[in-house]
């Protein structure tokens, strides 16, 4: 048994004994992460209990690791809920970063809904939330996005949302809406690849959870 297998089996069989989490990442032996409500082993098989619902199969041997996510992902039920409630408790000024967001929008152009859509299931109004892949803050910008649009601290949520929003708005002016939501998770480059939005399980859940937030 080589030593890369040996590490996966050790891995794997850590996994089984560890209690279950509410957000996992999985990492392939591609390079690629997926993020997952769960798993569980099956023989030789790992099946991977997607956030959209529904399994994936896989065997055992493609996948390198499994860690606990720690970025927030709302169910897309509990998501949508969530949103409505902060959209109503708008007009009173109940929704986190309200102000900063309407002001944003307003200066970009685009829909503050599809922006408030965009934070809740990007970090759940958590503004120091950071993902594995390294995103930051509200709107989960990557470092290089911060570098474009002059962020020194992609924590501050001000200068997060405003330079998420001028990111948006930029894909906006190049894409339709769905495919301007893909780019915005899974980059221009995977967008240009498949053109539009990219057969991803993870890039087409978050589009579909934007969306049905937003309503339509």
């Amino acid at each position: 048994m080589t030593p890369n297998r040996l590490s996966a089996t050790v891995i794997f069989c850590l996994l089984g004994m560890a209690a279950p989490v509410r957000a996992e990442l999985v990492f392939f032996d591609t390079g690629k992460s997926l993020s997952v409500k769960s798993h569980r082993v099956e023989g030789a098989s790992l099946i991977l209990a997607l956030r959209g619902g529904g399994e994936v199969t896989c065997d055992r041997s493609v996948i390198t690791r499994i860690e606990a996510d720690e970025v927030p992902y709302p169910e897309p039920e509990s998501a949508a809920a969530a949103e409505t409630v902060a959209l109503q408790a708008d007009a009173t000024g109940g929704v986190p970063y309200g102000e900063m967001i309407d002001k944003a929008a307003a200066d970009q152009g685009v829909p503050a809904k599809l922006v408030k859509a965009m934070i809740r299931v990007e970090s759940a109004y958590q503004p120091r939330a950071r993902s594995r892949k390294g995103a930051m803050g509200l709107m989960q910008l990557m470092p290089s996005t911060a570098r474009q649009y002059g962020v020194t601290d992609p924590y501050d949520a001000r200068a997060n949302i405003e330079a998420g929003v001028k990111h948006l708005k930029s894909l906006l002016d190049r894409f339709p809406r769905d495919v301007a939501l893909a780019a915005y998770n899974a980059g221009e480059a995977a967008v240009h690849r498949f053109r539009g939005v990219p057969p991803y399980a993870e890039t087409r859940d978050y589009v579909s959870r934007v969306l049905k937030l937003v309503g339509h």
